[in-house]
C-alpha cells in the first residue's frame, strides 16, 4: 500500500520521459467502497472505507491528471479489478486460504458470518481485460472488470467443498475493519470500450484453481477428489 501512490507517480514520470503510448494501470473495487446496493458504475462517487482502497484511488486519479496533461504522450486505462482469483492466486486471499484448509483439515480464520458477497472475477477474464485495454481507443478511461455476478463467500466454500471432496473447516473470527457487505460491478463500460464479455464461470474457475493448488500441495487430493467427481 505504501507504493501505491509515490510507485505509481515513479512510473508516470518515466513513462512521459521515454514517450510509452499506453499505461494501463491495476485498480481495485476497494474504491467504491460499500457503494449504493446496485452493480457500481464508474461514473459513482467513490467513497473507500480502508486504507488500501483510498492509495488505489489516488494513483488511480494521478494516472487520470497525467493522461489528461496537454500533449501527454501517454494514456491511460486504469482497471477496477473485482476480486481476482485463480491458479497462482496469492496465499493470503480468500479461495488459497479455504482450499489449503480444505488439503490440510486446519481450520481457517473466517472473517464476519460468511455471509458477504462478492464479484468474483478469474484471472484470465481479468487478463483478456488486460490485454483489450492495451489497445483500446480512449485516452483516460476507468473500467471496471468483474464477472457481473455477485456471490456470497458461503456458496464459494460450499463449491470448494464439493472440488475437495470434503468440508472446509473454520474458525469464525469477528470482519476485519473496512471489509464491506458487498461488491458488484457494472460491465457496460467494459463492453462498450473493451469488448469484454466474462467468459469463466464461477464453478469452473475455482476448479482450475483448485486443481493447480492440489497438484502442488497434495496430488494424492487432487486425484482423489478427481476419482469422486
Amino acid at each position: 500500500m505504501a507504493c501505491n501512490v509515490p510507485g505509481t507517480q515513479r512510473l508516470l514520470e518515466a513513462c512521459v520521459a521515454t514517450d510509452v503510448p499506453r499505461l494501463v494501470f491495476a485498480s481495485s473495487s476497494s474504491v467504491y467502497g460499500p457503494g449504493t446496493g446496485k452493480p457500481s458504475q464508474e461514473s459513482d462517487l467513490p467513497l473507500p472505507l480502508s486504507p488500501y482502497g483510498v492509495s488505489k484511488l489516488a494513483a488511480e486519479r494521478l494516472c487520470l491528471a497525467y493522461a489528461n496533461q496537454r500533449g501527454a504522450a501517454t494514456s491511460v486505462v486504469a482497471l477496477r479489478y473485482f476480486t481476482v482469483y485463480g491458479p497462482r492466486q496469492r496465499p493470503d486471499m480468500a479461495f488459497s486460504r479455504i482450499m489449503r484448509a480444505a488439503l490440510s483439515g486446519r481450520a481457517m480464520s473466517l472473517y464476519g458470518t460468511g455471509a458477504q458477497r462478492r464479484d468474483f472475477t478469474c484471472v484470465s477474464d481479468a487478463v483478456a481485460a488486460t490485454i483489450a485495454a492495451a489497445t483500446a481507443d480512449v485516452r483516460a478511461e476507468v473500467i471496471n472488470v468483474a464477472s457481473g455476478r455477485s456471490v456470497p463467500l458461503s456458496e464459494a466454500r460450499k463449491v470448494i467443498a464439493r472440488l475437495a471432496g470434503a468440508e472446509v473447516p473454520a474458525q469464525r473470527r469477528v470482519a476485519q475493519p473496512g471489509d464491506i457487505d458487498v461488491t458488484a460491478a457494472d460491465l457496460t463500460r467494459a463492453g462498450e470500450l473493451l469488448g469484454y464479455q466474462p467468459a469463466v464461470e464461477l464453478e469452473e474457475g475455482l476448479r482450475r484453481q483448485w486443481d493447480w493448488l492440489a497438484a502442488r500441495e497434495n496430488p494424492a487430493a487432487l486425484a482423489m477428489a478427481e476419482a469422486a467427481r
